[in-house]
């Protein structure tokens, strides 16, 4: 060929022998279709595209949060809503660290009380830490930096109740990457470095140039598509590669021991292993975990697959003393 191109025929890909019943069954699913955005200069459009996202979200997660076994109380951190979830007696099994909690929906979808409270008692059991989310400003009425510098003005406040040591930032999706740039400024602004991070498919290359964003597209069951509109759309114009929008081109030297989880399926797996070996040359201790067939965000909770990740968050939390 000569071109450097791979061209593959069609083909069928079942669940690979091993994963769960569960598993194989999500992995069956017919693939979400992507929808249409609205252009980029109809403001509008996207308000309603965000309104109702979110409703559905939270219609979805409202009766699973009033099953779970924890307590979440609504408090105002850094100018925003924030969602402070404690897991109930013997759940809560971690007393020493705390997570500083940032929701994923492509850095516009994900927000509101319902979706928040859910992030926050869904992260704080899963590690058995109290964990505090915020409800961040989006687009199209607050593109970057609003979130970030939302995120910023939210660990400045945790700073002011916790030592670092104490608070581990957590962040999936597109709250992996405000977990990240989050990181990046505070260095950049002289403040201490929490105890850890973890980043669960995070998304952070905005410029979509791994590996993954070409050969798992169409086969990733939870992103089926680009999110390249939406990128945009967050950037408000600026320059999709600055490392505050992109954490993965940034300087990560001094990064505190990172967790980093993604599945064969997921679209965002080049974005993780990229940011794992780029850790690693750092001298950054970097966990990486990646589960067989799993696509983005994981099997829906529900798999033993799920169990496993939450299983290794909490032992990785534990670890950091």
């Amino acid at each position: 060929m000569g071109d450097g191109i791979a061209r593959l025929p069609a083909r069928n890909i079942p669940a690979p022998v091993g994963v769960s019943d569960h598993a194989a069954k999500v992995l069956a699913a017919d693939l979400l279709p992507p929808g249409r955005y609205p252009a980029l200069d109809d403001p509008e459009g996207w308000r309603r595209l965000v309104a109702k996202r979110d409703r559905v979200r939270a219609e979805e997660s409202a009766p699973v949060l009033e099953k779970l076994q924890v307590d979440v109380e609504a408090r105002t951190m850094g100018g925003r809503p924030v969602y402070v979830a404690t897991p109930r007696g013997a759940r809560l099994t971690n007393r020493g660290h705390v997570l500083l909690d940032i929701h994923g929906g492509a850095l516009v979808f994900g927000g509101g009380e319902i979706n928040v409270r859910f992030s926050a008692a869904s992260m704080a059991l899963r590690t058995g830490c109290v964990a505090y989310s915020i409800d961040y400003r989006v687009p199209p009425d607050h593109p970057y930096p609003a979130a970030l510098d939302d995120c910023m003005e939210f660990y400045r406040d945790m700073l002011a109740d916790h030592r670092p040591g104490e608070i581990v930032f957590s962040g999936a999706s597109a709250g992996g990457n405000l977990a990240a740039a989050a990181l990046l400024r505070a260095r950049a602004e002289g403040l201490p470095m929490p105890a850890g991070a973890i980043l669960r498919t995070p998304e952070l290359d905005l410029t979509e140039s791994g590996d993954s964003f070409h050969t798992l597209m169409g086969l990733d069951v939870v992103l089926p598509a680009s999110l390249m509109e939406v990128n945009r759309l967050y950037a408000g114009g600026a320059d999709l590669a600055d490392p505050y929008l992109s954490p993965l081109f940034g300087d990560v030297s001094g990064f505190p021991p990172t967790w980093l989880q993604a599945g064969t399926r997921d679209i965002f797996l080049s974005n993780t292993v990229r940011m794992h070996r780029k850790l690693r040359a750092a001298g950054v201790r970097a966990d990486l975990h990646v589960w067989e067939a799993m696509p983005h965000g994981g099997f829906g909770g529900a798999a033993p697959e799920d169990r496993e990740v939450s299983a290794e968050m909490a032992t990785f939390v534990a670890s950091l003393g």
